[in-house]
């Protein structure tokens, strides 16, 4: 990728505030988790970005940023994710829970479908547990470490989202927070980050608009 080494080229030392640190960004190849892994990277990280669809230019490999494929609903998949990182860069020093899905649109309980929820679930939540699982595996020997969580406002307000979505982002934070009690005396940090509605490519795609009109409508 690079126009991430060019854009990271441009920072003086002082501004790369990550140099040094490794990151494993889920759902890193497009949206909010591309954005973050082209910020780690002008900040000096070296980033594994796993996830189930390939970076636009999947296949560029260097030193500052590869690629794994990642299903976060798989456990291996999540495992293998971190045991690239550790044996590309020897560490693990930040991992963003990003990786997410909507589900269906429909926002009323009527519409409720069992295998829509077991999905939603599947990747929002049980791919966060197995995030912070292997983060925790790699960082507690090392006493140190930054596991950050992609919530969402839905987790703190009404915005009429579907039923599963806002559940299980709730469910994340619910996680973020027992976490911060257990691995706080291992020096690992904790955090959610709860964006409102971006206009991203997936979310153009599962409402099947175009960019200016999910502008007006978030707006």
């Amino acid at each position: 990728m690079p126009n991430l080494l060019k854009a990271s080229s441009l920072l003086s030392p002082i501004a790369k505030r990550l140099e040094g640190k490794v990151a494993v960004i889920t759902g890193g190849a497009s949206g909010i988790g591309e954005a973050t892994a082209k910020h780690f990277v002008q900040h000096g990280a070296k980033v594994i970005i796993a996830d189930i669809q390939n970076p636009v230019v999947s296949s560029t490999s260097t030193e500052s940023i590869s690629f794994v494929h990642c299903d976060v609903s798989n456990e291996r998949d999540v495992g293998h994710a971190v045991d690239t990182a550790i044996a590309k860069h020897g560490k693990l020093d930040i991992m963003l829970s990003n990786a997410g899905i909507s589900g269906k649109l429909d926002p009323t309980i009527k519409s409720l479908d069992y295998r829509d929820l077991k999905r939603v679930f599947d990747v929002n939540v049980f791919g966060a547990f197995y995030c912070a699982k292997h983060a925790a595996r790699a960082m507690i020997p090392n006493k140190k470490g930054s596991i950050v969580f992609t919530a969402s406002a839905v987790s703190a307000i009404c915005a009429l989202a579907p039923h599963p979505y806002t559940v299980s982002k709730h469910a994340v934070v619910g996680l973020a927070k027992n976490l911060c009690v257990e691995l706080g005396k291992d020096g690992i940090r904790v955090n959610c980050v709860s964006p409102y509605a971006v206009n991203t490519t997936i979310v153009r795609n599962a409402m099947g608009m175009k960019k200016e009109e999910v502008d007006e409508l978030f707006c």
